[in-house]
């Protein structure tokens, strides 16, 4: 198997309100050789946010005696700590400067995925999307109907990870294709059978296609080539891990 990664060139700057789905079938129209079903589009959360609206001022936030006083202490924004706190679904962790969050569906990630960086206007961030896998559903159903190609396609955000160093991209929103690939029942190699391995498939497009989407380079979504994926709709909630089966909470 041979997979390729193209970075999608000439989006743009996205703003609320904005038809996304508009802005990506241009940048794909001129792709060759033609799209394929096969093919699968990773656009960043960041441009799915905007479009969608959830765009905040650090102005308009008031915050809270609790960001406030956990702002004060580690030199972090009482706003920015405040949003985080009301985006939250569980506060995992709060202190040493850091705020380890639950959110969407259960993903955990620092100051609930909220982000400062490649803002339209100085003061602005951007929240995750309510609901990411229907984002992707949509973002889909619209290529669809202006390109006749129904690409797989994931939103992905950067995310660190608890027991290894750097952020990694991961899948937040599928629509299109299985986000697992179960290999229990399977032969390796050589023949044993496997028992266990569950590959988060969504979750290494998305790193794959993170590496021509660097934040400084302004490629906010990428086209993979290549790869033989399952279509399917489970959606990128069900890499959440089930809270009776989390063993480190």
């Amino acid at each position: 198997m041979s997979i390729s990664v193209h970075p999608l060139l000439g989006v743009g700057s996205v703003s609320p309100g904005d038809d996304l789905g508009t802005l990506i079938a241009a940048a794909l129209a001129p792709i060759e050789p033609r799209l394929q079903p096969s093919d699968v589009l990773v656009v960043c959360q960041k441009i799915v946010s905007k479009a969608e609206g959830r765009v905040v001022d650090l102005a308009t936030v008031t915050p809270g005696p609790q960001a406030v006083e956990f702002a004060k202490g580690h030199e972090k924004d009482a706003a920015l700590v405040e949003l985080a706190l009301a985006e939250a679904t569980e506060v995992l962790r709060m202190g040493s400067g850091h705020l380890i969050t639950a959110t969407g569906p259960g993903f955990i990630c620092a100051n609930a995925g909220i982000d400062r960086s490649n803002q339209n206007r100085e003061g602005e961030v951007t929240l995750l999307p309510v609901d990411a896998d229907a984002s992707a559903r949509r973002l889909r159903a619209a290529l669809a109907e202006r390109l006749g190609v129904e690409l797989g396609v994931l939103v992905s955000d950067t995310f660190g990870r608890p027991w290894r160093l750097g952020q990694l991209d991961f899948a937040i929103g599928a629509a299109g294709l299985e986000v697992l690939d179960d290999h229990a029942g399977r032969a390796d190699w050589r023949g044993r059978r496997l028992e266990h391995t569950l590959i988060a498939v969504a979750d290494q497009l998305a790193a794959a296609a993170g590496l021509v989407m660097g934040k400084a380079d302004g490629v906010p979504a990428a086209l993979i080539r290549g790869y033989a994926y399952r279509a399917g709709n489970s959606g990128a909630a069900t890499l959440v891990r089930p809270r009776d089966e989390d063993l480190f909470r």
